[in-house]
């Protein structure tokens, strides 16, 4: 059973129950209350009654029937016996209706049960018993409450009818509200059931009423917008390696072919670093890839402050261990330069990729065992400017710079798989800026990268 239907039968089931029973409850205290009080309307008449026979007694009997066909207007259906202290009849009334346990309702009164209630069928029956002077009385009442049943009978009516509109009305709204309440909940239903992963995700949109249902659209959303981040990352990450990895990884084939057929120790041994080291540069590739992979797929980056001067002295040491007698020079344009125009907010994993891969060029392109860096900060925009002598590129080298692969004639007899700058250049792009490269013509090699401080 659906939740619309649910909310329709309990709400609807509880509001009627409880609405029959406040109508059941209102009918039934107005039937005592009838009860009580015709009763009282009994008791009322026998002492009047009583009150004329003993202040009347000299009168003949047709006096006292006269006097009692002028009071039967008071309770129709009504016979009334009154009984003396040796329970002997002293009056009767001249209807004529039976009071089949009268003989027991007249040995049950005394002293201690003075009042007596009984009901046969729709009659009242009373019995009751009082003192007179010093003497005692008994007397037994039975009447039909003519009027009381037929006000009864009317609030029975008009209560029935009232439950029966009332009924409709709760079914009505209960219908309208279920329906109203379970709109947004149908709505993410159906659209989780034409959810899929490899179309875009539209955002389920619901009436904004700030309940428990607009709150499980929004983690729905969120949980589904996740989920295509994700998939989208999945198959990033495939297309990257797939795509990226290709070549290296032939490359490599090869040279383990070239191993197997090399008889020279020492060849093999100097072939067996080469391999190691582009072993090495093929893992950073392809923890860089997939950091690019998870970033192009909308996931949040592990976004950090990076102070880019600090990040360069860390892999200048770093390289000095590879190569002690090359050396890297920073400098600062300003002398004035402080930590916030030094400061970027990135990805220092990413960034120090960046950094480590240009450095590493200038130890294997450089004629001279030196490097020299530049920072320097203009309109919001850190400029690193890292330059070295070697081999420049022609202008139709320069256009194929940073495509997948490519490699400049000054790279012959160089390590590398082609893929070096074509990672920078992403790595750069995602956070905003740009890289140039440039030289002066003759042996002067300068890459100019552009990151903004804010």
């Amino acid at each position: 059973m659906s939740i619309r239907y649910k909310i329709l039968l309990y709400f609807s089931f509880v509001a009627i129950l409880l609405n029959g029973l406040s109508f059941l409850l209102v009918y039934n205290r107005f039937a005592q209350y009838r009860e009580e009080e015709f009763q009282q309307r009994q008791k009322e008449k026998i002492i009047t009654t009583f009150k004329y026979l003993t202040q009347f007694k000299h009168l003949d009997e047709q006096l006292i029937s006269s006097l009692d066909m002028l009071n039967i207007e008071d309770l129709i259906d009504e016979k009334l016996l009154i009984f003396n202290s040796s329970k002997k009849l002293i009056y009767s009334s001249i209807d004529n209706i039976p009071i089949p346990f009268s003989s027991e309702l007249l040995n049950a009164l005394n002293e201690k049960k003075s009042w007596i209630e009984r009901k046969d069928e729709r009659y009242d029956v009373v019995g009751l018993f009082f003192n007179h002077g010093s003497d005692h009385f008994y007397a037994i009442s039975k009447a039909y409450d003519h009027f009381g049943y037929s006000k009864l009978d009317y609030l029975r009516n008009m209560l029935g009818l009232t439950f029966i509109f009332i009924s409709i009305i709760i079914i009505t709204s209960s219908w309208y509200l279920s329906r109203r309440i379970t709109q947004s909940i149908q709505t993410l239903t159906e659209s989780i059931k034409e959810f899929d992963l490899e179309r875009s995700f539209t955002p389920v949109k619901v009436e904004a009423t700030h309940d428990e249902v607009q709150i499980l659209a929004e983690r729905f959303n969120e949980l589904m917008i996740r989920l295509n981040e994700a998939f989208a990352f999945q198959k990033h990450a495939i297309h990257h390696i797939s795509h990226e990895l290709k070549t290296p990884i032939a490359i490599l084939v090869s040279n383990f072919d070239r191993m197997e057929q090399e008889k020279d120790t020492e060849k093999l041994q100097e072939m067996l670093l080469e391999q190691k080291e582009g072993t090495r540069n093929l893992s950073e590739i392809i923890n860089a890839l997939l950091e690019i992979a998870k970033t192009e797929s909308g996931n949040q980056q592990q976004i950090e402050a990076v102070r880019i001067d600090e990040l360069i002295f860390d892999l200048m040491s770093e390289l000095q261990k590879i190569q002690a007698d090359f050396v890297f020079k920073l400098n600062y344009e300003d002398e004035n330069i402080n930590d916030q125009m030094l400061t970027i907010q990135g990805n220092k994993r990413l960034l120090r990729a960046v950094f480590q891969n240009l450095m590493l060029n200038c130890l294997h392109y450089s004629d001279e065992p030196y490097a020299s860096i530049l920072l320097k900060n203009e309109k919001n925009m850190l400029s690193i400017n890292i330059s070295n002598k070697g081999p420049i590129l022609s202008e139709k080298e320069q256009s194929f710079l940073f495509q997948h692969f490519f490699r400049g004639s000054n790279s012959k007899g160089k390590r590398g798989f082609g893929l070096g700058l074509v990672l920078i250049n992403k790595i750069v792009a995602l956070h905003h800026g740009t890289i140039h490269y440039s030289n002066d013509g003759h042996n002067l090699n300068t890459f100019m990268i552009e990151l903004p401080l804010h």
